[in-house]
Order: structure tokens, then C-alpha cells, then sequence
């Protein structure tokens, strides 16, 4: 396989069968780490996450892998944030009371609304804002029970409705979150994942 290698970072909480699954189908290299170095060296970066929130943090700062994530978005470096891993960049969670997320997206996670079933498992649609260019109007596959509210300032997404509207994905130059599955999401999750790598790959290239 002489695809681009791709970095998953190992949360303690993610499935990431699914996700290596995907990359491997799309002829990337994936490869699992919690490895600092190799982290922060990795051309493509993926923050997985099935799990809590409390938990997922707490590994994270165990390995420094948060002080890599803050250093690549702000450097914009490629990264790839799925479900919870989108809710890790975000400054709070409802989930766990007190503890501090990577803050490198303005918003608090909230709960998904009282009046609808919880989680929220299956298909859905995500609508994008005009200024995105990777995301495009599909449907996607969640499994989530709690969300960010809006999009926040100075970042393009999508947004779903489910108990109210909410940020279905956030997306900046090389670096995209998604609350959604894209692994998971059948052939729209996967050209999703390709126009990802291929503009990380531009990134990249021009960096160097």
C-alpha cells in the first residue's frame, strides 16, 4: 500500500476498527498511536472517540497528545476530529462537570434536547453553511447524545436538526470535525474522507 499514512490517536475510549477501515479502503496507511513524537510529526492527524468526555481528556493529557492537538490547530496542520473527538476541542462538556477540553473551539457540549430519544442512532441530514467547501448537503450517520450548539466564529460546517438545530461538523482549511460517523456513513462518509486527505495533502505539500 503506498497510500499517504494516516495517525489515529488512541483515546482509550474509540472503536477504531471502522475508522482504519475506511482510510485502509481509500488506500491510505493507517496507523494507531499515543506516541507524542510521532503525533506531532504526523502529516495527518486523526482524534477518534466513542466514550466519555471526562475520560477521553484525562487520556489525552496523560500523553501530552492535548498539547500536540492545541499546537496543530493553531499551526492549522491537518487533523481530523470524529463524534467525541470534535466535542474534545470544544471548551466544556454538560457531560462531565468541571473538566476542561482542549478549548481550541469556542462553545460548551450541551445534552440533546429533552424531547427527543437519546442517543440519537442512525441517519441524518447535514446542511452546509456557504462558506464550506468539504462538506456538501448529505446524509450522515450519529451516534450521539450530546452537541454543539452553534457553528462558532471564523469556522464554515454543517448544521443538523435533531431535538432543535445543532454544529454537525466544523470545518477549517485542513482541519475538520465531525459529529457525525463518516466512517460509517456509507459512500458519502467516504468521499468526505477523500477530499479531506486530498486538501491536507495540498496543506502539507505547501508547508513544505
Amino acid at each position: 500500500m503506498s497510500g499517504p499514512e494516516v495517525v489515529i490517536l488512541r483515546t482509550g475510549s474509540a472503536n477504531l476498527a471502522s475508522v482504519c477501515a475506511a482510510f485502509a479502503r481509500l488506500g491510505a496507511r493507517p496507523r494507531i498511536t499515543q506516541d507524542i513524537d510521532l503525533a506531532r510529526s504526523a502529516p495527518l492527524l486523526v482524534l477518534p472517540g466513542v466514550g466519555a468526555f471526562g475520560a477521553a481528556m484525562r487520556e489525552l493529557q496523560r500523553c501530552g497528545l492535548d498539547i500536540v492537538i492545541r499546537e496543530r490547530v493553531t499551526a492549522s496542520r491537518p487533523l481530523l476530529a470524529i463524534c467525541l473527538g470534535l466535542q474534545l476541542l470544544c471548551e466544556s462538556s454538560e457531560e462531565s462537570p468541571g473538566v476542561r477540553g482542549l478549548g481550541v473551539v469556542t462553545g460548551a457540549v450541551t445534552r440533546l434536547a429533552s424531547d427527543v430519544r437519546v442517543p440519537q442512532m442512525g441517519w441524518n441530514r447535514v446542511e452546509p453553511t456557504p462558506e464550506a467547501s468539504l462538506l456538501r448537503p448529505d446524509w450522515m450517520y450519529f451516534a450521539n447524545s450530546f452537541r454543539l450548539e452553534s457553528i462558532p466564529a471564523g469556522w464554515a460546517g454543517t448544521l443538523t436538526r435533531y431535538g432543535g438545530s445543532f454544529a454537525s461538523a466544523l470545518e477549517r482549511g485542513p482541519i475538520l470535525a465531525c459529529q457525525f460517523h463518516p466512517e460509517l456513513s456509507g459512500a458519502a462518509g467516504l468521499a468526505l474522507l477523500t477530499r479531506w486527505l486530498q486538501r491536507a495533502a495540498r496543506s502539507e505539500a505547501i508547508a513544505c
